[in-house]
This record gives structure tokens, sequence and C-alpha cells, in this order.
């Protein structure tokens, strides 16, 4: 997921995205725990699209913040 994705969406989008995001990576990492993935790097990809929402949910907060301010 691109960052110019990630910016289109609402927030409310953005938090089911990270809900799902989350539980698609716990389940890749369970899997690959038990017998090792075809493809290991799309455990970094996921991790990538986790970081990528939190930094855009978070700078949303914190604009937010700063306008009731």
């Amino acid at each position: 997921m691109k960052q110019s994705m990630v910016r289109d969406l609402s927030t409310p989008e953005l938090q089911e995205k990270l809900d799902q995001e989350v539980a698609r990576l716990e389940k890749l990492r369970m899997a690959h725990a038990v017998t090792p993935l075809e493809n290991p790097m799309e455990i970094k990809l996921v991790r990538r699209a986790v970081a990528r929402i939190k930094t855009e949910l978070t700078k949303r907060n914190q604009e937010g913040e700063a306008i009731k301010a």
C-alpha cells in the first residue's frame, strides 16, 4: 500500500484497514513460524503498510489537536 493511497482514505477507513493489516501480519508470522512462507518478503511489506497507516493516523490526530488549541 503506497502512502498516496493511505492519504486518500478517511480516518475510519484507515482504522479498519489497520485492524485488517495487523491481523494479516499476525497470521503471516504464525504461518511462517510453522512452515516457511513461499514469499517471506510479504511479512516486510505488510509490516511497512501497518507503519504507514499508523503514521498517517498519528499525523491526523496531531493536526486535529493543533486545530483545537
